[in-house]
């Protein structure tokens, strides 16, 4: 038997020892007072709790030793994984931009790919992207949810080389499996449109070379049957014109089913077809067909924790001296534990509401706003009143007013009071951006500020998101559009705040909404490419680039 922490063992008599002084010397201290009463009250005071002492005495060295962290003992534990490796390389040359797939055949690649991932949870699974050279975007790994933020970011400008370079791809891809365990097979799938710019020759030799290695090789081709044009658009997926090549004229890319067929047919593998609606499904059946050794790993774990077993004694030994004892402090226990909860509710006042409450229930808000100031005389020292002031005078368009008392209970180290006053802060900003057109810039600032720092508090608070995007749009350019009226929902800590709501519902229609957040999203996957991208070289003379 060992112990996690052999000092506190070392206390454990101590402790016992000084429970049992204390309960001795209690039990003294009731038989001397029920020697005031009568002989017989004596005689019942000695024999009642005669086993108490020992009782507690053993309770309490049996919860230091629990304490302490007993160990003894051992468990054979049997662990089973599956032993598939697969390894997904994805084509990320522009000419799987080509459209002739929905909505392109490189975001078809990818959305076949997570599928394909979800599908294969358990396994381990690896990510490499290619264009003209091939780059491992992830190791093998059971961890899906990385590989899908992988896959979400892939982009030809991630590729530092143009072009598409079939046999490299297959070369580091067989690579990355070789270092696989060889308890099952081990599978490469690669998702491209075939348009290669190496030749034939290298492309079945690297095929081969994966038949030779047992891996197993699945090809999925993307686009059309005929020539389709490689658009060129912006971040928000204006169409800026077509690929060209390098005497000006418009490139028209084609899958190439006669390289995908010879690739195949190289490595004994299979070719999924472009015109397939399921793709994913069709990779996930052959993958199912695979073998998939269950390796199991046998170990045994040395001295168990034991710690539930002296204390649960001790629980079971303090019930049963409680039990066996009938005394006053078990009844008073008792009746405290069924009282308690409806004498705590009966308890709580109805506090009146005040003039000022009362003049925002009817919606009078100048009559509230000189109201709460006049609260605000006799309780300057609160926050919650800075807060109420602040709040009733944004709502009565006193700006000057609200300005003052919004900033003072921005800085209350009450952290709901704290957002709700930067959050009205930043909705006044917002109104004084639409009315005051010289210093719009400026009152926008003031408003991403002051909602940017709102959101460190909340950052899952979707008002405050919302009125922040707003904020960052209105300074890009004009907008009719009006900030959503809402204070930052609730009142202040004294509950007599003046209530405001808390929605995201504002002048935005739904359409400048879709746009907003698909904005958003389009920052996102720059913010991953410019993380992951690399330095992209420009391409020699007469060498396909797309």
């Amino acid at each position: 038997m060992t112990f996690d922490a052999p000092v506190v063992l070392a206390l454990a008599p101590l402790v016992g020892g000084a429970a049992w002084f204390a309960a001795a010397w209690a039990r003294r201290v009731r038989i001397r007072r029920a020697a005031l009463w009568s002989q017989e009250t004596v005689r019942q005071a000695v024999g009642a709790g005669r086993l108490g002492p020992t009782a507690l005495a053993v309770a309490a060295f049996l919860g230091v030793v629990a304490l302490a962290g007993p160990r003894w003992g051992e468990e054979r534990i049997v662990a089973e994984t599956r032993g598939l490796s697969v390894v997904i390389a994805v084509d990320i040359s522009r000419s799987m931009l080509a459209e002739d797939a929905t909505p392109s055949r490189l975001r078809r690649a990818v959305r076949e790919a997570r599928r394909l991932v979800q599908d294969l949870d358990g396994d381990r699974v690896g990510l490499i992207a290619f264009a003209g050279s091939s780059y491992i975007m992830s190791p093998l790994s059971i961890d899906g949810s990385a590989l899908t933020l992988y896959l979400d970011a892939l982009d030809p400008d991630m590729a530092s080389q143009g072009g598409t370079g079939l046999a490299p791809a297959l070369r580091q891809g067989g690579e990355l499996l070789e270092a696989s365990s060889e308890l099952a097979d081990r599978v490469l799938v690669v998702f491209t449109d075939g348009e290669a710019h190496d030749s034939l020759p290298p492309i079945t030799t690297q095929a081969q070379r994966l038949k030779a290695d047992g891996i197993h090789l699945i090809l999925v081709a993307e686009g059309g049957r005929g020539p389709a044009r490689i658009p060129m658009r912006d971040d928000h997926g204006a169409l800026l014109g077509y690929q060209k090549d390098e005497e000006g004229s418009v490139i028209e890319t084609t899958r190439r089913d006669d390289m995908l067929g010879a690739a195949a047919d190289a490595a004994q593998g299979t070719l999924v077809a472009a015109d397939l609606p399921d793709q994913a499904g069709a990779v996930r059946d052959l993958v199912a067909s695979y073998r998939r050794a269950r390796a199991s790993e046998t170990r045994t774990e040395q001295s168990r924790p034991r710690a539930w077993l002296p204390l649960m004694l001790a629980v079971v030994l303090l019930v049963a001296q409680a039990a066996s004892r009938r005394t006053a402090a078990l009844v008073g226990l008792a009746f405290a534990c069924l009282v308690a909860p409806s004498s705590g509710a009966a308890q709580q006042p109805a506090l009146p509401r005040s003039p000022a409450e009362k003049a925002w229930d009817r919606h009078d808000l100048r009559r509230a706003r000189t109201a709460y100031l006049a609260e605000l005389v006799a309780r300057r020292k609160e926050d919650a009143a800075w807060y109420n002031a602040g709040t009733a005078a944004l709502a009565d368009s006193d700006a000057e007013t609200a300005q003052s008392s919004l900033t003072h209970a921005a800085a209350s180290l009450d952290p709901d009071l704290r957002f709700r006053a930067l959050y009205n802060l930043g909705l006044l900003a917002l109104r004084q951006a639409e009315e005051d057109s010289a210093g719009r810039d400026s009152h926008l600032t003031d408003a991403e500020r002051a909602y940017r720092e709102a959101l460190l508090l909340r950052p899952h608070d979707h008002a405050a998101k919302w009125n922040l995007e707003l904020a960052v749009r209105h300074r890009g350019g004009s907008s009719q559009n009006k900030p959503p009226p809402s204070g930052g929902g609730g009142s202040g800590p004294s509950g007599g705040g003046a209530t405001s709501g808390g929605g995201v519902q504002g002048g935005l229609n739904p359409a400048q909404a879709e746009q907003l957040l698909r904005s958003i999203g389009h920052e996102e996957l720059k913010t991953r490419r410019d993380r992951t991208g690399l330095m992209r070289h420009a391409a020699e003379p007469g060498v396909k680039d797309w």
